[in-house]
């Protein structure tokens, strides 16, 4: 069964994306993440001498902070900032910058649906134009289930009302190049592997076991994306 959308799309179907590095000046590595009418700036300010509050001798910190479009931060922004930081803690290498602090500042430009996502992208595309020493790169899309039971991937705003549960799913690039033997998780080839998984709402094993394989499978156009705008600093890698 198919579903309609509001903006014409199928039901696999992204926004444009778009990504901009180098935007601002002042901070160490900078970006702007793009999906239809979701923008989201990051910022990366460090690596820093460690506070006392993060002081730790073996490995790096690494500070989230969400800065909403209008207002002030609330409970849901604090989840996204916790989200966030475990995110890049795993696809950063901490060991090689100990008892240091790396502030990465989410600012919220315009706010159409998947803000997560767009968030996680963006901050992903900052450190690597701060030349932070990265695992691996990382790409995060919205899976979302309607009431039918339909999985549609990269809601807008609008959609985002109107359904029953939520995946948020981050996947390692597919495309990034691996030392030799490859990255492994659990035994596990790391293109095979997933970094974050955070679901709202009712969903059944099934239901996200297959916004698992959509997720997945709609990524590997997004890595190309992200490889190909950051082709020169990666290339300096």
């Amino acid at each position: 069964m198919e579903i309609d959308r509001v903006d014409g799309r199928t039901p696999n179907q992204l926004r444009p994306l778009a990504c901009s590095r180098g935007v601002l000046n002042r901070a160490h590595g900078s970006a702007s993440w793009t999906q239809g009418d979701t923008k989201v700036l990051a910022a990366v300010y460090g690596p820093k001498a460690g506070t006392k509050k993060n002081e730790n001798p073996e490995k790096a910190c690494i500070e989230v902070i969400w800065k909403p479009k209008t207002g002030q931060s609330g409970k849901l922004e604090r989840e996204y900032e916790m989200i966030l930081k475990r995110t890049l803690q795993s696809i950063c290498i901490v060991t090689l910058n100990p008892n240091t602090t790396t502030s990465v500042i989410v600012q919220v430009v315009n706010d159409d649906g998947s803000l997560l996502p767009c968030a996680i992208n963006a901050a992903c595309a900052a450190l690597v134009d701060a030349g932070a020493p990265l695992k691996h790169l990382a790409v995060a899309i919205c899976c979302c289930l309607a009431e039918s039971g339909y999985v549609i991937l990269d809601p807008s705003k609008l959609e985002e009302q109107n359904m029953k549960a939520f995946a948020y799913l981050v996947f390692p690039n597919a495309l990034t190049t691996l030392p030799e033997g490859g990255l492994r998780v659990g035994g596990e080839p790391m293109e095979h592997g997933i970094i974050t998984s955070v679901t709202q709402g009712a969903m059944s094993v099934d239901d996200y076991l297959h916004s698992l394989e959509r997720g997945r499978a709609a990524t590997a156009k997004m890595s190309a994306f992200l490889q190909k705008s950051l082709q020169p600093l990666l290339s300096d890698d």
